[in-house]
């Protein structure tokens, strides 16, 4: 890479789940932790927030009430998700990492910020369910794999076998 040069862009997408943090341990460990201080990417970390609206669906009366505590609780899950991001970043002596937070749906904020920052690769965690639970919750890292405009990479917990 010549001087001057930008450094392509990986985006980590992360939320509260343990393949989340597997995920971006497992990239930290591969592209960020042997190569410092002179890492092959500029990497920033993205969680999306769930709109408390939405994360309460449709409900009957009384929900007007509910959403306030739900953003709370949805805010506090967030600072959790960020904190826990740069300890990991800060253990691996990874130094430098953008982090940021949307409110949305996370197949759509992960895209969009792909776009925003000309990402290069995009990595997801895969929460491995089965075929009727990814029909009926949605697949973020299928549908990023079909609509990011970046190679996207699908980092799979490995299953301990007994």
């Amino acid at each position: 890479m010549a001087t001057g040069e930008e450094k392509p862009v990986m985006v980590v997408g992360v939320d509260e789940s343990e393949q989340s943090n597997y995920a971006l341990e497992w990239t930290l460990d591969r592209f960020f932790a042997p190569y410092a201080p002179n890492v092959p990417f500029k990497l920033i970390i993205v969680h999306a927030k769930p709109n408390a609206v939405s994360a309460v669906g449709l409900a009957g009366p009384g929900t007007a009430e509910v959403v306030p505590y739900v953003d709370a609780d949805l805010k506090h899950t967030a600072v959790k998700v960020v904190e826990k991001a740069k300890a990991l970043c800060l253990s691996k002596s990874v130094h430098g990492a953008m982090i940021e937070v949307f409110e949305g749906d996370a197949r759509n904020v992960l895209c969009e910020v792909v776009d925003k920052h000309h990402a290069s690769l995009l990595v997801v965690g895969s929460h491995g369910y089965g075929a009727i639970k990814r029909a009926v919750l949605g697949s973020v890292s299928d549908y990023c794999a079909h609509h990011a405009h970046c190679s996207v990479m699908i980092v799979k917990k490995p299953k301990i076998k007994v």
